[in-house]
Parts: C-alpha cells; sequence; structure tokens
C-alpha cells in the first residue's frame, strides 16, 4: 500500500502560477511512474502529465504544454507539477497517482494503482 499526499493547490489569477507537490508514504516512488490528473466540476478526470521516477521522457496533455512541466526532488522523494500561465479552465481538483503503466497507457488513470486525496486548484479573477 502506497498514501500519497498532494500540496500546493490554492487560488491564482489567471496567468499566475502554481507548484504542486506529490509526496509518497514510502519515501521516493522506486520503481513506479508518477501521474497527475485532474477533473474539474461535472467533468470525468483526465490526464495532464506523467513521468517515470527512475528516468525517461516526460508526457504531458496537449491542454499543458508548453505551461506545466514536472521536476523530480530525489533528496525529499517529492514529484512536483510546475503549472505557469494559469487559465480558468485549469480550475479542478489535481490527483498524484503511481502505477507501472507501459508507455500506451501512461495517460490511462485505469493503469495507476495508487492515488492521493487531491488539491483543489482555481484560477479565476
Amino acid at each position: 500500500q502506497v498514501q500519497l499526499v498532494e500540496s500546493g493547490g490554492g487560488l491564482v489569477q489567471p496567468g499566475g502560477s502554481l507548484r504542486l507537490s506529490c509526496t509518497s508514504s514510502r519515501g521516493d516512488f522506486s520503481s513506479y511512474a508518477v501521474g497527475w490528473f485532474r477533473q474539474a466540476l461535472g467533468r470525468e478526470r483526465e490526464f495532464v502529465a506523467a513521468t517515470r521516477w527512475s528516468g525517461g521522457n516526460p508526457y504531458y496533455a496537449d491542454s499543458v504544454k508548453g505551461r506545466f512541466s514536472l521536476s523530480k526532488d530525489r533528496v525529499n522523494g517529492a514529484m512536483y507539477l510546475q503549472m505557469n500561465n494559469l487559465k480558468p479552465e485549469d480550475t479542478a481538483i489535481y490527483y498524484c497517482a503511481v502505477g507501472r503503466p507501459i508507455t500506451s497507457t501512461i495517460a490511462t488513470s485505469g493503469a495507476y494503482y495508487y492515488w492521493g486525496q487531491g488539491t483543489q486548484v482555481t484560477v479565476s479573477s
């Protein structure tokens, strides 16, 4: 069992930035891939970004490419999602998840085993 904790959400104006963090009860993410998903009110959960903790290319949804980026803190065992130039349509609950997806399923929520409780991001003026 892996427990995940997200933090860093909040209220920000359009064009602003936030950095979300995800940490694991195991201290790091070892052989897992770490994914970020989001769910807006009344909408289905959607993929945002993911990468394998051991290395490799990150993957981003088209809607966030060029604005969001992933980074790893191997000292503290944290995965960060840096979100820049935020737009009102980025408003959602953001979830961190871990799993061992193959490349073709890395953007699929069903490929992830453990999920955090989510953190609210609201982009509004």
